[in-house]
């Protein structure tokens, strides 16, 4: 498998070099079925995996920031302040913004006071809500890889009773599942909103309540944007590796990356989680929906999920033929710019450049994590005082490249 994973990134490299390798979806269509047809061939076969047992302490060397000249530097941070000023500066949002060029953080602002009049600081941990989808989907893509599970696989295979045909682990992924969006049914059909649903409920209902679900559709018509695909993944996760959701990211990805900040909310979590507020800065309490996980419910910090960038950026988490596959757009039936991998959102334009990305909103919390690659840009946005400020934070880019002619709103 080593040696057909080498040969096929040598192959992509040769076909579209190493930095436009993830661009323009219509050179690499055929590519991209290759790809997907190895890994079938592949799945489920006995994978050694050397030093990343249930017993190895992981510790992943991420790669050092490279050093930005300070004439570039200055420029970026005279820009960056100035869309501070304009955006930031004077309003209601509390929370933090970071750029980082070539690993390296040029540009990072802390603004606010939490609950308990302590400032906000690099390690306050805010609530990423969708963007927690970027883990849930790279995990579930390294249990490719290590022979747990192939992504062509039937929901079913994993849970008796999914009735759900052509509902595949990859149309979870990419949110072509046509399954009916749980935040929706769950508010309709849970019995009492004192009693917090888990994701094993959502599967349950799914199963014996579907006659109650019009909203399904055929599998694999349409993109449809669904929470419920992402919660079925981390369930799917933990039915695999035999570990709750929460325990098996801590260990295979935050501590061996260095997120010493990140966590997956659990109950136990209620009194220190830092809370969300609305626009006017009332509390939201907890609901009923808070303890589902793997659509949301991670929290992190900027410099966390830098380190997350830097991780992606190896190999170590995820070959780059699976980098490939997460960074493809899988919904093309309406022209446009915007589209869908596995856990990721993306703008491809006409001149080949890339933005992957994925915003998050949750409560008051608003998030936005984005990923400039062919100027190893990444800008990261986390607010708790509802707003859509954080997602102003894409207009950075632009400091680097023109990507945003206009302030457009920013949907999630």
């Amino acid at each position: 498998m080593l040696m057909v994973g080498t040969m096929v990134t040598m192959l992509a490299h040769s076909i579209f070099g190493k930095r436009n390798m993830f661009k323009n979806p219509v050179c690499f269509i055929l590519f991209i079925a290759f790809i997907i047809s190895l890994s079938a061939c592949n799945a489920h076969k006995s994978v050694p995996e050397t030093n990343d047992s249930d017993t190895a302490t992981l510790s992943y060397q991420l790669p050092e920031g490279e050093l930005i000249p300070e004439a570039e530097k200055n420029k970026i941070v005279a820009q960056a302040d100035t869309w501070y000023q304009k955006y930031i500066a004077n309003s209601n949002f509390v929370g933090s913004v970071l750029i980082a060029k070539k690993g390296t953080v040029v540009y990072e602002k802390y603004k606010g006071e939490l609950k308990n009049g302590q400032p906000v600081s690099p390690h306050t941990p805010f609530h990423i809500a969708s963007v927690s989808k970027t883990f849930t989907a790279s995990a579930i893509l390294r249990l490719q890889e290590k022979g747990k599970l192939n992504i062509n696989d039937p929901v079913a295979d994993y849970f008796p009773g999914f009735n759900y045909p052509g509902v595949t682990i990859k149309t979870l992924l990419n949110h072509r599942s046509g399954l009916p969006n749980y935040l929706y049914f769950m508010e309709k059909l849970w019995p009492d909103k004192n009693v917090r649903v888990k994701n094993e409920d959502v599967l349950n209902y799914l199963i014996q309540r579907k006659p109650e679900l019009p909203d399904a559709v055929a599998a694999d018509t349409r993109f449809s944007y669904c929470n419920t695909n992402y919660a079925l993944l981390a369930l799917i996760i933990e039915k695999v590796t035999g570990k709750p959701y929460p325990e098996y990211m801590r260990k295979k990805i935050f501590e061996p990356a260095h997120m010493v900040d990140t966590y997956v909310f659990v109950p136990a979590d209620s009194g220190t989680a830092i809370p969300s507020y609305t626009y006017r800065h009332g509390l939201i309490p907890f609901g009923f929906l808070d303890d589902v996980y793997g659509d949301k419910n991670i929290y992190s910090t900027t410099n966390d999920l830098l380190n997350w960038t830097k991780l992606l950026e190896t190999d170590l988490f995820l070959s780059e033929e699976t980098k490939i596959l997460a960074y493809a757009p899988y919904s093309n039936e309406k022209p446009g710019i915007k589209n869908y991998g596995f856990g990721w959102r993306m703008n491809i334009y006409d001149n080949g450049k890339k933005l992957i990305f994925h915003n998050g909103w949750w409560h008051g919390n608003t998030a936005a994590y984005m990923r400039f690659l062919d100027e190893d840009v990444t800008i990261i946005a986390l607010n708790n005082h509802y707003s859509s400020l954080a997602y102003k934070a894409k207009l950075l880019g632009n400091i680097f490249y023109p990507y945003f002619p206009s302030d457009l709103p920013e949907e999630e």
